[in-house]
């Protein structure tokens, strides 16, 4: 759902921030378009199959869906509110995989939960202008 909502955000873009926002949503975009890939082979590495239909997404989602959003101030509190629950969703894991002793996964969410509050602080600073 994260990942259609940053295309959405990036094609329907609007205003005197175009420039920048649709460039920053395709990086985000880009990037987790290759979490999400890593995600999937780390399941089918522990035996699992993964998640890979709409219907699924839909039924399993906790981001709230984003439809026709242009303006800047709205997509960008749409970004912050998806990763701040992406994140909680992250440590839910993590506390699984730690007593598993799944070191793999703790480690690749170890790296996405930096990276994710990295964006949340940037993104926050500019809500604030």
């Amino acid at each position: 759902m994260y990942y259609q909502n940053l295309r959405g955000l990036h094609w329907n873009i609007n205003g005197k921030h175009f420039f920048e926002l649709h460039v920053k949503f395709e990086e985000l975009y880009n990037d987790v378009q290759l979490k999400i890939d890593l995600v999937a082979e780390r399941i089918l590495t522990l035996g699992f199959s993964p998640l890979h239909t709409f219907s699924d997404y839909l039924k399993k989602s906790s981001i709230k869906e984003g439809k026709n959003i242009s303006d800047a101030k709205t997509a960008v509190q749409l970004v912050v509110s998806s990763l701040q629950t992406i994140i909680l969703l992250e440590r839910a894991i993590l506390k699984t995989a730690d007593k598993l002793n799944d070191e793999g996964t703790n480690t690749m969410l170890t790296d996405f939960i930096t990276q994710q509050e990295k964006e949340i602080w940037m993104y926050s600073a500019w809500l604030k202008h």
